[in-house]
């Protein structure tokens, strides 16, 4: 699943990291076939074929429980945020400091929101936001 999708994401880039993800939902839309996996998703099915995929957590979510011995797509969820959360425990970050070491132009607040789910995040947020915890992580 997504945040599991790369060995060692403090290693990648979070470019790097957003092609783990998308190489994951990739797989589950070969898998389960374009047509399910937009319907799904609520996108297009040209959404899914384009080469960077602009979907939010939940859409992948959608899709990604639709491959074999995947969760449903809340648990996907529930799992990469408390991904997320924990790593943030792990590495002693804030959401201010994250948004300080994030190359994304959103404050702390927004941040958190994204994280808690509260505000919709892009697979590009979270592969920013997850690179930066990983990598101080790994230090």
């Amino acid at each position: 699943m997504l945040h599991d999708a790369a060995a060692e994401p403090g290693t990648l880039s979070a470019d790097e990291l957003r092609a783990a993800y998308e190489d994951e939902i990739r797989r589950a839309v070969d898998a389960a076939g374009t047509e399910p996996a937009a319907e799904a998703a609520g996108v297009s099915e040209a959404a899914l074929s384009n080469g960077v995929l602009d979907l939010t957590l939940e859409q992948a979510a959608a899709v990604l429980e639709l491959a074999d011995d995947n969760p449903d797509a809340d648990a996907i969820v529930w799992e990469f945020r408390d991904h997320l959360l924990m790593g943030m425990t792990s590495g002693i970050l804030d959401v201010d400091t994250l948004a300080s070491e994030v190359d994304l132009d959103l404050s702390g607040q927004e941040i958190q929101q994204a994280i808690e789910g509260r505000t919709a995040a892009t697979l590009n947020e979270l592969a920013a936001i997850h690179h930066v915890i990983a990598v101080r992580n790994e230090r």
